[in-house]
């Protein structure tokens, strides 16, 4: 949720991006989550080098991006708040890693999963092309760019390539967790619908929920055309939920959230 919060709203904070601590907490507290659990999140993310500190110590400390969590975090910009156009086209992963480096060989499946690839084959693993920078950016900033190479083409096989997708990843478990997302939040989205004034503190309680939600499902759902994927997806629709929060409520609670800011 930390992550989540510099995301959406921490980089619009003055000094680069710094929030100072009793603000993060009382925006954690807002949705939730208590001052005990803020600190030892934020110490997690210090030693992952996600945040660095300003002024630690003292009573005015507060906490910022680190230049690797900057990167992270304009990717997932690009992944979370933009719909993604297919091309037709696929972005290949091969990587070849050596025994003796077997945890860099498990690191790099998994974060190859977690951007969105499916596996096609030991070793080879498939994406829509539109992912390319993001995987360039990840496989650098973790030093895993000597054991892979990419590769662009289309699908050429003898099985037709929405059957070759299913194959590839696990759909039925991408559209459950849009269905999720739906449960959850398409109520909220009813409810704000009938509402003509938008309080910000209100506001930034429902939306930072929705996109914390949000954000995991366009890495889980790569965005693959519609040709192939089953004629109910609700991926659209979930898309459509989000997008309707994000425009109702996203800068209202900006102005809860830099109103605690300056409180601080």
């Amino acid at each position: 949720m930390i992550i989540t919060f510099y995301g959406a709203y921490g980089r619009d904070f003055p000094g680069d991006g710094t929030v100072p601590v009793a603000a993060l907490i009382r925006a954690m507290a807002a949705v939730g989550i208590d001052a005990p659990s803020v600190r030892s999140a934020v110490s997690r993310l210090k030693r992952r080098g996600l945040l660095t500190a300003d002024r630690p110590g003292s009573k005015a400390a507060g906490y910022a991006p680190s230049p690797a969590a900057r990167q992270l975090l304009d990717d997932g910009d690009r992944r979370v708040y933009t719909r993604p156009v297919p091309d037709g086209r696929w972005l290949l992963a091969v990587f070849s890693v050596p025994e003796s480096e077997r945890t860099r060989r498990h690191v790099l499946r998994s974060r190859l999963a977690r951007l969105g690839f499916g596996n096609a084959a030991p070793g080879i693993w498939i994406a829509p092309s539109h992912l390319e920078d993001e995987t360039r950016h990840t496989l650098v900033r973790l030093g895993l760019d000597a054991y892979v190479d990419l590769f662009r083409g289309t699908h050429e096989g003898f099985e037709p390539t929405a059957e070759a997708a299913a194959r590839w990843w696990d759909l039925e478990a991408i559209a459950a967790l849009h269905r999720s997302f739906l449960s959850a939040h398409e109520p909220v989205l009813r409810a704000w619908s009938r509402r003509r004034k938008t309080p910000p503190e209100e506001a930034y309680r429902d939306y930072l929920p929705a996109l914390d939600a949000w954000r995991r499902l366009p890495y889980a759902d790569p965005g693959l055309p519609a040709a192939l994927l089953p004629r109910d997806w609700p991926g659209a629709r979930a898309a459509e939920v989000f997008f309707a929060l994000h425009a109702k409520l996203r800068d209202a609670g900006r102005r809860y959230v830099l109103g605690a800011g300056d409180g601080a």
